[in-house]
């Protein structure tokens, strides 16, 4: 199989994480004869420096072309201290989900059983979770319009979706459903919000088409309480862009750390894969990110945007592998008195990469 993959780093420990992303597909093109050719492109804060944009006309162009894209992070303490300037890295980001239509966002929330210790929540709670989210990504608040009056004190931001942008993300998620377990949570808060309203006469609708889901509705305020109370009673979670972004964040804790969990945008074109951690900056450079959530991100790519399911398994079989054997990196040691290896990041790439190639043909 022949493969353009386009890597955009980003900023802060993106760049560091990407690297042992990349590293793992060329060593998976190597074991399984698959040719992957690689491209490199700049967004957010690093491209505002080096261009004034956050998403560079050369950037996009390379990502339309690209059969898939291995991302890192986008952010600065900079633009987080100074919310006046108008050109923010984040931009970028919304940009290039518009223009490639990257409507759906994947999260798998999947626990290794290695890390039940490294979570806050008890490890009875947590034991057999296995969460799919599908989050809008292209709806909502983060695109609406947004007004700030002239005297500077008031401000709005329209939550604003249309039916079509509920239905096509539905049926993603139902046909995930179908071949996962068969049940599927709306998360809205139609109670309040009109917009809430069309997303949950859109799903009652769309549910009569899947008769062999079993399909539930709940307010976001009462599933941000469920998901730490009893995680294992989630299969897939549908929800919109901003309740989504806030959902899953908190699902990282589930997984024990925010460095163990990867994602796919994906729409009907290019998939953008990257995890769900931000840029960092605190730890940029000194080898202590956890690159697990890009190489996991990697096993997305292969899985859903070129098929390569067995390939796939072999990248998790490796992470499971290098946590059974103790080998943990600063975020994901839980601080008991188990005999951990506690990694740095290249480190931990490294012993991964080490993995898949000496087992990933015989596994």
């Amino acid at each position: 199989m022949n493969k353009n993959i386009l890597v955009i780093p980003g900023d802060g420990i993106g760049p560091e994480v990407t690297a042992w992303g990349k590293a793992v597909l060329a060593q998976i093109a190597t074991n399984f004869g698959h040719e992957f050719t690689f491209d490199e492109a700049l967004m957010g804060h690093a491209a505002i420096e080096a261009t004034g944009s956050p998403l560079p006309d050369e950037t996009l162009d390379k990502a339309k072309k690209s059969d898939a894209i291995l991302f890192g992070a986008v952010g600065h303490a900079l633009y987080d201290n100074d919310p006046s300037l108008k050109v923010r890295p984040e931009q970028g980001l919304l940009k290039i989900r518009k223009e490639l239509g990257l409507y759906a966002n994947l999260r798998p929330i999947l626990l290794f059983d290695e890390l039940l210790n490294a979570s806050s929540i008890k490890a009875n709670i947590l034991k057999g979770t296995d969460i799919l989210f599908f989050r809008e990504l292209t709806g909502d608040v983060y695109f609406g319009e947004k007004t700030r009056s002239e005297d500077r004190n008031t401000a709005s931001d329209l939550m604003i979706y249309h039916r079509y942008e509920v239905e096509r993300i539905a049926h993603k998620a139902y046909e995930a459903a179908m071949k996962r377990n068969k049940r599927l949570c709306s998360v809205d808060k139609a109670n309040v919000l009109e917009s809430s309203r069309l997303w949950r006469e859109t799903i009652q609708e769309i549910s009569k088409q899947y008769p062999e889901v079993e399909t539930e509705h709940m307010f976001i305020d009462n599933a941000a309480m469920q998901l730490i109370k009893d995680p294992k009673r989630f299969d897939v979670v549908l929800t919109a862009n901003l309740f989504g972004d806030i959902l899953t964040d908190e699902a990282s804790q589930i997984a024990g750390s925010m460095g163990m969990l990867a994602s796919a945008s994906v729409g009907d074109g290019t998939g953008f894969f990257e995890p769900i951690h931000g840029s960092a900056h605190d730890i940029a450079g000194k080898n202590l990110a956890n690159p697990l959530a890009s190489i996991l991100s990697v096993a997305l790519m292969l899985d859903i945007s070129f098929g390569l399911k067995e390939e796939a398994k072999v990248v998790l079989n490796a992470v499971d592998h290098v946590l059974k054997e103790g080998y943990r990196t600063n975020d994901i040691a839980d601080g008991s008195t188990n005999p951990y290896h506690v990694l740095g990041t290249q480190e931990m790439g490294k012993l991964v990469l080490k993995f898949i190639a000496e087992k990933a043909v015989t596994i």
